[in-house]
Parts: structure tokens; sequence; C-alpha cells
């Protein structure tokens, strides 16, 4: 458990420049597709899975894996105006800072899902995060986090610098050698794919270009001795804590 002299997140709120759709409401469709197409067939399959999931915003997430089946799911969010939106919808969200909840919390879970909590905090607070996260899991548990990804040559340097509270971004590379300094296992990464909602013929041509793009700039790393795979916006990761 972190001690009280130990470092908090400085702009915690995480999501005090959040990236969402002016109308909240429809995000529960939109943010729910995209949550669905990159992470739902990456949560653990028993239904009765105890998931947390942080800085849950207005609930997309909570409310997807209730309507997939997992009535065991709790978002926390520091934002108390998301948090009245997540309670209109009777999601089971609440008003709570990520390292506080974190430190006092005595239940362990199955799944901690968290975004880009990791972008938002200095490299001595992305450490005591983790070392949470980690104590807050069961053994087998699952930690899934995602990251801004810096290996992007067209936005990896402006997703550093979009927001003032972004102090860092993360490479595949260097988000597998995070978690495995805190023993996670089974580290897999994966790009965040954007163009998931299929009904739109735009998004077609959108995987399209994507493909084409990431094939060139691993072309392009190559040349220069590098061994990215990922270059989408955003890098994401799946983990399992030791037993």
């Amino acid at each position: 458990m972190a001690s009280k002299t130990e470092p908090v997140a400085k702009l915690e709120p995480f999501d005090s420049f959040w990236e969402a759709p002016e109308d909240i409401e429809k995000g529960y469709s939109s943010f729910g597709t995209f949550y669905k197409h990159n992470y739902l067939k990456r949560i653990p399959k028993d239904k009765r899975a105890r998931i947390l999931v942080i800085s849950c915003g207005p609930g997309y997430m909570v409310n997807l894996l209730n309507k997939e089946g997992f009535p065991n799911v709790l978002g926390i969010d520091s934002s108390e105006e998301k948090i009245v939106h997540a309670r209109e919808k009777n999601l089971n969200c609440k008003l709570a800072r990520a390292f506080d909840f974190l430190q006092e919390n005595q239940e362990s879970y199955d799944v901690i899902f968290c975004e880009q909590e990791i972008n938002h905090m200095t490299k001595d607070e992305i450490l005591v995060f983790l070392k949470l996260c980690h104590n807050n899991l069961r053994a087998g548990g699952t930690l899934i986090i995602h990251s801004l990804n810096g290996a992007n040559p067209i936005v990896g340097a402006e997703n550093l610098a979009l927001n003032f509270d972004h102090y860092n971004i993360f490479t595949e590379k260097s988000l597998e050698q995070v978690l495995e300094y805190f023993n996670f296992k089974n580290i897999k990464t994966f790009p965040l794919k954007l163009y998931v909602f299929y009904k739109n013929p735009i998004n077609y041509i959108g995987l399209t270009l994507d493909a084409l793009l990431n094939l060139l700039f691993r072309l392009i790393f190559i040349f220069y001795g590098k061994s990215n795979r990922i270059f989408s916006k955003k890098v994401a990761a799946i983990c399992k804590k030791g037993h």
C-alpha cells in the first residue's frame, strides 16, 4: 500500500482535457462501438468477473460491459459532472480519485481497465499508479491499459504537446518495459483501431490508408534499425498479475 509521502497525480482529474463528443449521449453509442471492437474480445469470459474501470467518464465502458452481460462492474472518475451522466443511466459509477481509491480499496479485482492515465502522470507517479493497480488485482487478474503512441511519425510528438497535462507518451517497447518492471506476465501490446464504424463506408477508406501507412512506417523504421510494429495513434497492452 502506498504511503502518504508518495506522489499523487499533479493534475487529477486526469480527464481535465478529455477528448469526447459534445453530445455526451451519442458517446454511449460511438465509444461503445470503439470499446467493443478494440477491447471486448480481450475481457475474460467469466461474466462474474469483478471489473474496475478507472476514469470511466460518463460510463461508456461500464455501459458496454453491462450490456454484454457483466454485472459486477464499477466505474470511478474524479469528474462529478461525468458521474452524474453515468448515474442517470443507472450505471454503477462513483465519484473518486484513482490514487485515493486504489490506496483505500480492500477487495481484489479480476480486471482493471484504464485508459490514458499514464499520459497524465510523471514517471514517479506512473510507478506508484501501476504498483497500486498490481496490488488491487487478484492473482492471475488482468490489467488493460493504453497510451498515446510516441512511435507514430505523424502525430506522436503532437500527442505529447496536445495537452498541458500530458507528461509522457509510450511506444509498445516502453509500455512493455514498465509493465515488466512490476512483474506483470503475458504482456501483449496491440494497436487501437479508430476505423471500427463499419456501417460508414468512409471507414473502409480509413482502414485501407491506415494499413498502408503502417506498412510504410514499419519499412522506414526497419531502415533505421528499429523493430517497432505498432504505429497507431494509441497503443494498448493487456497483461496478467503473476500467481
